[in-house]
């Protein structure tokens, strides 16, 4: 007599064939394949990411402060201190504002197409340019140099 009827030949190979194919499926899911049936699935070290150490900012220069002795005499029409330009003619690319004048000076930031700003100083000749200290009356970190080719006279707002 059989004391274990339940465990026929059917049951154990079945039971076998079931728990094989749940660990298949439960390695596949981890990533545990061999590369050659599954090349994208696996453990593979991350992606290591250099950044470059910070450089030295230089500091930035002051505006230079206008005589308080010099009367102004000045047309309406033409760039002058105190008087409000906009940027114009760069075809929405821009003007670079820079530290000093010349073209060979570092670039502080980029002036939009038809930016206002509030001339300070100037001018100054350089490269062929006449250059102007500009600075905007919206912030005062948007100031540096900027060639006269690409300014327009506007009024004060």
């Amino acid at each position: 007599m059989d004391l274990r009827p339940y465990l026929t030949r059917t049951v154990i190979f079945g039971t076998l064939s079931v728990t094989g194919i749940l660990l298949l499926i439960t390695l596949i899911l981890i990533g545990w394949t061999s590369p050659r049936f599954s090349p994208d699935v696996g453990f593979a070290p991350a992606d290591l990411t250099m950044i470059p150490a910070p450089t030295h900012t230089p500091a930035a220069t002051l505006p230079p402060t206008p005589d308080p002795n010099a009367t102004p005499s000045f047309d309406p029409n033409s760039i002058h201190i105190d008087g409000y330009v906009q940027i114009s003619g760069t075809g929405n690319d821009g003007l670079r504002i820079r530290s000093a004048p010349g073209l060979n000076t570092e670039t502080v930031f980029r002036g939009e197409e038809s930016e206002t700003f509030l001339v300070k100083d100037g001018p100054q000749e350089a490269d062929g340019y006449v250059w102007w200290y500009l600075a905007a009356s919206y912030d005062e970190t948007r100031a540096g140099w900027a060639a006269g080719n690409f300014l327009a006279v506007v009024p004060s707002p």
